[in-house]
C-alpha cells in the first residue's frame, strides 16, 4: 500500500485500511491450497474457521467477557518497542529487523541519599530517561562497598570498585545489598514529583557483571523497570510523549525529541556535580524497520488478564498433557509457567479483532459485552443485525451505563494469540453453534508445531482453556524442530540457502518430499534438510515399492491373474510364510511406534521391511512369477503378494499418501485407502523362528558374497562347496535351496568350528598391552610369529597362552591379541554376525563349463533387453560357436534352457547375427 505509521494510515482512512486488511488474509490462500494440495495435506480448505468473521469474534468476546466476570481484566501499562515516528509498538520480531551498531552518550551519574551520607553511583546508557527516574534497583544478596574519592563517599558493587573508580579509593565499610533497600535519594531532575519513590530497591535482575551494580529505574522505559516499580507500589512517572518528545512538564527540554537531548542532560549532569563520568559507548541498538527511525521503550496503557492468578492451574493442567519430547513439559514450557507474568491483552492496533470493552465515561464503569444480543440489548441506538464487528464500525457503537452516562468502547484490538488461543472454542462458534460437535472434538488428541510456538501458541490454547473452564484443550502435543539447510544453518532468503519445496516436489514427488521429512529424525529435533536427502527417500523407498506394485502388475496382466477368482489357501511355501510373517511383525512394531507418536523408527522398519520385500521375497520369487500355467504355488504367490501390498498400502498411508492410495485403488478398488481402518496385526502368521533363521540365511549369503568380491570369482561361475560355522542352531536343510542357488554352490554342510578351512595368526595387541609389556614387547611378537597354525588354535579356543621369556613367566588373555583368520589352501573365508562362512575355490572342468554357460546366458538375456522382447515371449536361439563352448551349452542344455525363454535353440549360421563376448572368446548369436 506504500504507507506506514499511524498519522497515513488515519489519513488514508481507517475504514478502507480494515477492509484492504480483510482482502489480503485471503491473498494468498490460492497457493496455501495448492501446496497442501500437492503435499496431500489433510486440511479441509473448502470450510475452514476464519478468525475474522463475526461468529468467531462473538466466541473471542464470550470468552473475554467470562475472563471480566472472575474479576482477571484489568488495566496497566505495558512497556513495548515503540517507533515515535510510525507512533506505533513493535512486535519482537520487527524489532530484530531493525538493529544497528551505534555509538552513544553513557552517563555514571550520582544519586545523593537524602541524609547526605553517602553517594549511589548508577551508569545508564539512556541519559534521556533520568528526568523520569522513581527508583534506583540494587541487589539484596551482593556485596557492596562504601568508598571514600576526592573528598565524597559512593556506594558501588564491590565486584565493580576498581573498574568504576579506577585508582585512589579507600574502601570505607562492606555491606549487603539488604542493607540499603529503603534508603531515600534526591533524584538527578525534579521536573516531577511522586509520593511514593525516588527510594532503593530490591530487583533479582541486578548483577555485578557491568555498571556500577546499581541501576537507575524508570518505569515508562524499561519492562525490568515497570515491574520492579509495580511489586514495591511506587508511582508510575512518565514525561514523554507518543511523539518521542518531552512532555511540557520538563521545562527544560519541553518538545524536543529525547535521544537528542542526551548531551544537555549530561552537561546539566556535570554542571550540577551530579555526573562522576561519561564515555562513548559502542552496541547494537533497534531502528524502526520501516522508517528507520530510532526506537523508544515506551509504557503504553494496555489491557492485562491476571493470568498468574490461575498459575497453579496452568501447571497441573501441563502436567496431565503428554508432551513429545518429554523434556518440554518440565523443562522450556514448564519453566515458562513458573516465571508466569500477566497476559498483555490489547494492542493499539487498526485491524484485529477489537477489545470488547466499553468505558462509561462519567463513572468509570466497565461493561464487557459477552455476546452480540447482548450488545444489541444495551446499545444506545439500535444495532443492525449484521453489523461489522471490525473497527472503525463497532466504535460507533455505544452503551447505556446504569448511572444514566454513556459507554464508549476502548480503542485498543486484542491480541492476535488470544485469537488463536480461543481456537477450540471460536472455531465451532462456541456457546452458540454446534455444542454436540464441539464437545466431539473438545479436547483434541494432538496438536503439533514448532518448538517457537512454545511460548506461543501452545501457551495460548492452554491459556484461554485454563482461565475460561479451568481445563487443557490438548491431550498431546508434539512440538517440531526447525527445517535447516544441508550444513545446519537457519534458511533465508539473504544467505541464498532455501529451497524451494515446488522444485522438491516437481523433482521427486510429494511422498518422497513427506517421507524424507518424516523418517530423516525424530520430529522434534532440527532437521538439515537437502535436495539429497528427498532423493535417497525416493530411491530408496518410493521407487522401489512402486517397482514392487509394477511386478505384480505386470504378471497378473500376463497370467490374467484376479485376485477375486481364487479362493484363499494357506502358502506352504517358506518365502510367503516368511514375508508373512515379516509384513506383521514389521506392523506391529509400527503400530507399536505411532501410538506414542513415534514416526521416525516406524519409517525406519517399513524401510528395512520393504528392502527385505524387493531384494529377497521378489527375487527368490521371480522363478514362480515366470512359471507356465496357474499352478498352486504360483497362485500362493499372487496371494501373498497382494495381501502383502494391500497391508503396505494401508502402513504407509501416514507417510506416503499417494503412491498407497494408487496402489490401494489397483488391487482394491472401491473406497480411499485413507478411509479405511489401520491394518490390525495377524499374530498368527509371526513366526520369529522363520525371521531368525532367514536371517542367518541372508547373512550367510552376504558373508559369501563378500568372499567371491575380494577373491574376484563371479557368482555366475558355480562353486563346489560352502562351509558354515556358527556355535548356535540353525536348520541349514530348510535354507539349503535358497543358499545354494544365491551363491552358486553344489553342496553345503555345517560344522561347528571353523578350524577345517581356516588358519590363525596371533600378534600382540599393541593398543591394549603394549604399555604393559614394555620392553618385552617385541620377544613376546617374536615368539607369537613362531608358534604353528595347531598352536595358534589351541591358544584361540582356551582363551589364553603361557609364554616364558627371559626366565619370566607370562599369560597373555586373548584380550591382548590381535587374532588374524586366513584361508586354508583352496578356501577362502569371511566372518561376521558370530560366524564363519568359507568357499571352496578349486575349479574341475565341468565347474568352469557350466559357469561359462552361465556366462553366456547373461549375453542372451542383454540380447533380448536390447531387442526390447516381451519377458515372456518364448524365442528361437541360433548360436555360431567353437567347439569347447557348444561342448559346454550341450552339457548344461538344462541349465541354458531354465534361464532362457526358449521354443528352440539351434546351433548354426545366419545372416545379420550378433557378435557378443565371453571373456577372450566371442561368439555370434541369431534371436527370432
Amino acid at each position: 500500500m506504500g504507507i506506514s505509521g499511524k498519522q497515513e494510515i488515519e489519513k488514508y482512512g481507517v475504514a478502507e485500511f480494515v477492509e484492504q486488511c480483510k482482502s489480503s488474509v485471503f491473498e494468498y490462500e490460492k497457493q496455501w491450497r495448492e501446496l497442501t494440495e500437492a503435499i496431500a495435506y489433510w486440511t479441509d480448505m473448502d470450510n475452514p474457521y476464519i478468525t475474522l468473521t463475526n461468529d468467531y469474534i462473538e466466541s473471542v468476546w464470550h470468552i473475554l467477557s467470562d475472563i471480566h466476570n472472575k474479576k482477571l481484566l484489568y488495566k496497566g501499562h505495558r512497556v513495548s518497542p515503540y517507533c515515535p515516528c510510525c507512533q506505533t509498538t513493535l512486535s519482537s520480531h520487527e524489532v530484530a529487523q531493525g538493529y544497528e551498531d551505534v555509538k552513544d552518550l553513557s552517563a555514571t551519574v550520582k544519586f545523593k541519599s537524602r541524609d547526605g551520607a553517602e553517594i549511589f553511583l548508577a551508569w545508564t546508557t539512556t541519559p534521556w530517561t533520568l528526568p523520569a527516574n522513581v527508583a534506583l534497583a540494587i541487589n539484596k544478596d551482593l556485596d557492596y562497598v562504601r568508598v571514600k574519592q576526592n573528598g565524597e563517599v559512593y556506594v558501588v558493587a564491590k565486584n565493580l570498585a576498581e573498574k568504576v573508580l579506577k585508582e585512589n579509593y579507600e574502601i570505607l565499610s562492606t555491606h549487603k545489598g539488604s542493607e540499603f533497600v529503603g534508603t531515600a535519594y534526591v533524584p538527578p531532575f525534579s521536573f516531577s514529583s511522586v509520593n511514593k519513590g525516588h527510594i532503593i530497591v530490591d530487583a533479582d535482575y541486578v548483577s555485578d557483571s557491568s555498571g556500577t551494580g546499581i541501576v537507575h529505574t524508570a518505569p515508562a522505559h524499561g519492562e525490568d523497570d515497570y515491574r520492579t516499580c509495580r511489586q514495591h507500589g511506587l508511582d508510575f512517572v512518565n514525561v514523554v510523549n507518543l511523539a518521542g518528545r518531552y512532555t511540557d512538564q520538563v521545562t527544560d527540554y519541553a518538545g524536543r525529541f529525547v535521544k537528542d537531548c542526551d548531551l544537555d542532560i549530561v552537561k546539566s549532569l556535570s554542571h550540577r556535580n551530579l555526573l562522576f563520568a561519561k564515555e562513548r559507548y559502542e552496541h547494537s541498538y533497534p531502528f524502526c524497520w520501516r522508517c528507520k527511525s530510532p526506537l523508544l521503550y515506551y509504557a503504553m496503557e494496555s489491557w492485562f488478564i491476571k493470568t498468574t492468578a490461575v498459575k497453579d492451574q496452568l501447571i497441573e493442567n501441563n502436567n496431565k498433557i503428554d508432551w513429545y519430547p518429554s523434556h518440554l513439559k518440565e523443562g522450556r514450557f514448564g519453566k515458562f509457567l513458573e516465571e508466569l507474568v500477566d497476559w498483555n491483552i490489547s494492542r493499539n492496533r487498526y485491524w484485529g479483532t477489537p477489545l470488547n470493552i466499553w468505558l462509561c465515561q462519567d463513572c468509570g464503569f466497565e461493561y464487557v459485552p459477552t455476546s452480540m444480543k447482548d450488545l444489541q440489548a444495551m446499545s444506545t441506538e439500535p444495532l443492525d443485525e449484521n453489523l461489522e464487528l471490525h473497527k472503525p464500525y463497532v466504535d460507533d457503537v455505544t452503551l447505556r451505563c446504569s448511572c444514566g452516562g454513556t459507554m464508549e468502547r476502548t480503542p485498543e484490538v486484542i491480541d492476535v494469540w488470544f485469537d488463536s488461543g480461543s481456537m477450540p472454542f471460536a472455531q465451532y462458534h462456541h456457546p452458540f453453534g454446534d455444542d454436540k460437535l464441539f464437545h466431539e472434538q473438545y479436547p483434541a488428541d494432538l496438536i503439533s508445531e514448532g518448538i517457537d510456538q512454545t511460548r506461543g501458541w501452545f501457551f495460548s490454547l492452554l491459556a484461554v482453556s485454563t482461565l475460561y473452564n479451568g481445563k487443557s484443550p490438548y491431550k498431546a502435543v508434539i512440538s517440531t524442530g526447525h527445517v535447516l539447510d544441508e550444513n545446519g544453518q537457519k534458511m533465508s532468503k539473504s544467505k541464498g540457502n532455501v529451497i524451494d519445496p515446488w522444485e522438491i516436489i516437481e523433482e521427486y514427488g510429494a511422498d518422497a518430499f513427506r517421507w524424507a521429512m518424516l523418517s530423516d529424525s525424530a520430529p522434534w529435533n532440527s532437521k538439515r534438510f537437502s535436495k539429497q536427502i528427498v532423493a535417497e527417500a525416493k530411491f530408496k523407498v518410493i521407487d522401489t515399492i512402486n517397482n514392487i506394485h509394477s511386478f505384480y502388475s505386470l504378471y497378473a496382466t500376463l497370467d490374467h491373474y484376479k485376485h477375486e477368482d481364487y479362493s484363499y489357501q494357506p502358502s506352504v511355501n517358506e518365502l510367503d510364510q516368511w514375508i508373512l510373517s515379516r509384513l506383521h511383525s514389521t506392523l506391529q512394531q509400527v503400530t507399536k511406534g505411532l501410538e506414542v507418536y513415534d514416526f521416525l523408527n516406524p519409517a525406519k522398519q517399513i524401510e528395512t521391511f520393504v528392502d527385505d520385500l524387493s531384494n529377497w521375497y521378489i527375487r527368490r520369487s521371480r522363478d514362480r512369477f515366470w512359471s507356465s500355467g496357474m499352478t498352486e504355488d504360483k497362485v500362493c504367490a499372487y496371494q501373498t503378494l497382494h495381501e502383502v501390498l494391500l497391508t503396505l498400502a494401508r502402513m504407509i498411508a501416514p507417510y506416503a499418501p499417494l503412491i498407497a492410495e494408487d496402489i490401494y485403488q489397483n488391487l482394491h478398488a472401491g473406497e480411499s485407502v485413507h478411509l479405511s481402518d489401520y491394518p490390525k496385526v495377524n499374530e498368527t502368521t509371526i513366526d520369529k523362528t522363520l525371521e531368525s533363521d532367514m536371517e542367518t540365511a541372508r547373512h550367510i549369503v552376504e558373508l559369501a558374497r563378500n568372499i567371491r568380491n575380494e577373491i574376484g570369482i563371479k557368482t555366475r561361475q558355480p562353486l563346489s562347496e560352502l562351509i558354515i560355522s556358527l556355535d548356535r542352531e540353525f536348520n541349514l536343510n530348510r535354507f539349503a535351496y535358497i543358499i545354494k542357488d544365491e551363491i552358486n554352490v553344489k553342496e553345503i554342510r555345517v560344522e561347528h568350528s571353523d578350524s577345517g578351512f581356516v588358519t590363525y595368526n596371533l600378534k600382540l595387541n599393541l593398543k591394549v598391552a603394549g604399555k604393559k609389556y614394555g620392553k618385552l614387547v617385541g620377544p613376546i611378537q617374536n615368539h607369537l610369529k613362531q608358534l604353528s597354525a595347531l598352536e595358534a588354535k589351541q591358544t584361540v579356543d582356551r582363551g589364553f597362552l603361557n609364554v616364558n621369556l627371559s626366565e619370566e613367566d607370562i599369560q597373555l588373555s586373548l584380550a591382548e591379541l590381535l587374532v588374524e583368520k586366513q584361508g586354508k589352501q583352496g578356501f577362502a573365508s569371511a566372518s561376521g554376525y558370530q560366524m564363519s562362512v568359507a568357499l571352496h575355490t578349486t575349479l574341475t572342468e565341468e565347474l568352469i563349463q557350466e559357469g561359462i554357460v552361465r556366462e553366456i546366458i547373461r549375453t542372451i538375456q542383454d540380447y533380448r533387453k536390447k531387442l526390447d522382447l516381451p519377458i515372456d515371449k518364448r524365442v528361437i536361439l541360433t548360436l555360431d560357436i567353437d567347439a569347447q563352448l557348444k561342448e559346454a551349452l550341450v552339457r548344461f542344455d538344462q541349465v541354458l534352457r531354465d534361464n532362457v525363454l526358449l521354443a528352440d535353440v539351434r546351433y548354426d549360421k545366419k545372416i545379420d547375427m550378433e557378435t557378443v563376448s565371453i571373456g577372450d572368446k566371442q561368439f555370434r548369436l541369431h534371436i527370432e
